[in-house]
C-alpha cells in the first residue's frame, strides 16, 4: 500500500522529501486528471489531497470521503493553512457517525 499527495508544487515537493510520490495540480483539469489517476492504481491506499485541490474537483471528491472503501482519501491544509470556512476534524467525525462528542 501506498500514500499519495496532490497539491500545489510545494506540498507535493515537501512529501517528496519524506519518500511519498506525488502529483501536482493548479487547475481543475489537473485535479480530476491526477486524482483519477492515482484513484486506478490498485497499490493507492492512502490519497492526500490539499483542501484547495480538492475544491477544485469537490464533486469527484466527495465520492470517496468517508466510503467504506480504498482507498482512504484525507485533506489537508497546504502551505498557506487551512481554510477558515472548513470544518475540523471534531466536526467531521461528529457529522460522519451522527454522534456529537
Amino acid at each position: 500500500m501506498k500514500y499519495v499527495i496532490i497539491g500545489d508544487e510545494e506540498t507535493v515537493l515537501g512529501f517528496g522529501i519524506v519518500g511519498v510520490t506525488g502529483k501536482v495540480a493548479t487547475t481543475p483539469d489537473e485535479a480530476r486528471r491526477a486524482f483519477r489517476s492515482v484513484i486506478e492504481d490498485r497499490q493507492t491506499g492512502i490519497v492526500i489531497v490539499t483542501e484547495r485541490v480538492a475544491d477544485m474537483m469537490r464533486s469527484v471528491v466527495d465520492k470517496y470521503l468517508f466510503a467504506e472503501s480504498f482507498p482512504l482519501v484525507v485533506e489537508i491544509p497546504d502551505r498557506h493553512g487551512g481554510k477558515p470556512d472548513r470544518p475540523g476534524i471534531k466536526e467531521m467525525v461528529n457529522t460522519a457517525i451522527g454522534i456529537k462528542l
